[in-house]
């Protein structure tokens, strides 16, 4: 009986400090919470922080709060569309490029995540395959956005230029001729 009373008194004098401090887990020395702090309520959407940043040009710190919104709502489409171009603004093309094929894998029709592996792909040289990119981004979005119809322009104009060549340029015509027992020169007409 003792020993409870005694372990009684312990608990007594600990939970009175507690409560002095403003409750367990509050640092604040006043007992009261900060001017319109909601502990309940969420912190700000990892998403629309991102895509703040993006626009300020901070591409590490929006790749940080991208991560951040893939805690908060998953691993879905959105998120990892936003993941894959804070990649590419950083330079890292195969990891954009990995992680927006992911998205699309997800959900096809997701434009920004085609327009942004376009332009991954674009920038790898592998303009054919950005120009289907960009023609799949374009009719699903309705031709109404001018930055992917600038894109798909660019992509085909990459792959018409990849397939025919200048016009002024002339390949050069190269005529084997025989001298002599088994020797050959190349000659060749500019």
């Amino acid at each position: 009986m003792l020993r409870k009373a005694g372990r009684l008194a312990l608990i007594v004098p600990l939970l009175a400090a507690c409560s002095l401090a403003g409750g367990l887990g509050n640092s604040d020395p006043t007992g009261k919470t900060a001017p319109g702090f909601n502990p309940r309520k969420e912190g700000a959407d990892g998403l629309e922080v991102g895509h703040r940043l993006m626009a300020a040009g901070e591409f590490d710190l929006a790749l940080k709060a991208y991560l951040r919104a893939a805690a908060q709502h998953g691993m879905n489409a959105d998120v990892l569309s936003a993941i894959g171009s804070a990649n590419l603004q950083l330079g890292r093309l195969g990891q954009a490029e990995q992680i927006l094929r992911r998205a699309i894998e997800m959900d096809p029709s997701f434009v920004p995540a085609l327009n942004n592996l376009g332009v991954v792909l674009m920038e790898r040289g592998k303009y054919g395959e950005a120009r289907v990119i960009f023609q799949q981004a374009f009719q699903l979005d309705s031709g109404q956005t001018d930055s992917i119809r600038e894109n798909l322009r660019l992509a085909i104009a990459e792959t018409e230029n990849a397939v025919y060549p200048d016009p002024e340029y002339q390949e050069p015509r190269y005529n084997l001729v025989r001298r002599g027992y088994g020797e050959y020169v190349l000659l060749t007409q500019l």
